[in-house]
């Protein structure tokens, strides 16, 4: 296998490219996480999209036989449930006994469960905001590997406001793990930038929106291809669960819902559930939603397969490092 690049990361999942495709809400079906992994990265099923268990487990054994042998693996949200009941523990179950060897972890402390997926051999990979505290504390737990984000991220980048090359830096200077950097990336140029910050890898996630792989309306695709730099906006401050999401009607709503003094959390609630934005992902009625995205959102220029954006990406960081190279004169 050619791996123009050699990581802790890349050997840790066996993989072409130190580029991880982040679980996506809704998003990160068998379908799309085949298509990462047989371009050569790792993407991970984001279990909270699938009905229940049994979904989860029919979707772990599509994906495997779409990957081709190829690695993939599983997101698993760390979150209590507002009845109470545990819903983590039996999605370890499923992965355990299904055989997925890699998950990648986020939300909540993990520590309750870490070790469980430790003992049955699984690699995990925990996703935290740009603070050190969170990155020392994953690897104290045990983490393989950690993935810093940073502000520029879509979805929930943390309250501080710590962006990804400060991140980047002051994480894979405070731990021995691999460090992965998040947020804002989406090209070649940027991964190599990250390798040189210390990092091992990048995760992507808003970039690979417009993937042909992704079953969203092409409608929500053309808009991301519209979208710039400044298309993103922060919200749910007031909840303290800041949310990076794409400038829409139904964003500006909920922005001003938050002006309120005091903030009406039940009158905001109804407005930032899962399933408003599942249907606009199905009816392409984007302005309709708070849809996570990230600052990267510029680069997703095209809607085009998965293997010609990870190629695109490669022959980026190809060209990236060959200019480097021209402009270091040592001794």
């Amino acid at each position: 296998m050619d791996t123009p690049f050699k990581t802790r990361i890349t050997d840790l999942y066996g993989i072409r490219l130190p580029v991880i495709a982040s679980g996506l809400m809704w998003l990160a079906d068998p379908v799309y996480v085949a298509a990462v992994a047989r371009a050569g990265l790792i993407g991970f099923m984001t279990a909270a999209s699938f009905p229940d268990v049994a979904a989860l487990r029919t979707g772990i054994r599509r994906c495997r036989e779409l990957s081709e042998g190829k690695p993939f693996g599983v997101n698993i949200m760390i979150r209590a449930s507002r009845d109470g009941t545990d819903r983590v523990n039996p999605l370890i179950d499923a992965v355990i006994e299904e055989g997925v060897k890699f998950v990648e972890t986020a939300g909540n402390n993990p520590e309750a469960y870490i070790r469980r997926l430790k003992d049955a051999g699984i690699k995990v990979l925990h996703k935290v905001p740009g603070v050190l505290r969170y990155v020392k504390k994953a690897e104290a737990l045990g983490a393989d590997a950690v993935t810093v984000i940073g502000y520029e991220a879509g979805g929930h980048p943390g309250v501080e406001p710590v962006g990804s090359i400060v991140a980047g830096v002051a994480a894979a200077r405070a731990v021995k793990i691999p460090v992965i950097v998040a947020g804002g990336l989406g090209t070649g140029e940027q991964l190599v930038a990250a390798l040189a910050l210390g990092a091992e890898g990048v995760a992507m996630g808003t970039r690979f929106l417009v993937s042909e792989e992704i079953w969203a309306h092409r409608q929500y695709k053309e808009r991301l291809v519209a979208a710039g730099e400044t298309d993103t906006t922060l919200l749910l401050q007031s909840m303290r669960n800041t949310q990076r999401a794409l400038k829409t009607g139904h964003v500006a709503m909920i922005q001003q819902l938050e002006q309120a003094q005091p903030v009406d959390t039940q009158a905001i609630l109804p407005h930032i559930m899962g399933t408003v934005g599942r249907n606009a992902y199905e009816t392409g009625e984007v302005e309709k939603a708070m849809l996570s995205c990230g600052q990267g959102v510029v680069f997703a220029d095209k809607i085009e397969p998965l293997a010609a954006i990870v190629d695109r990406i490669e022959a980026e960081a190809r060209i990236a490092m060959g200019r480097l190279n021209t402009l270091y004169r040592p001794g």
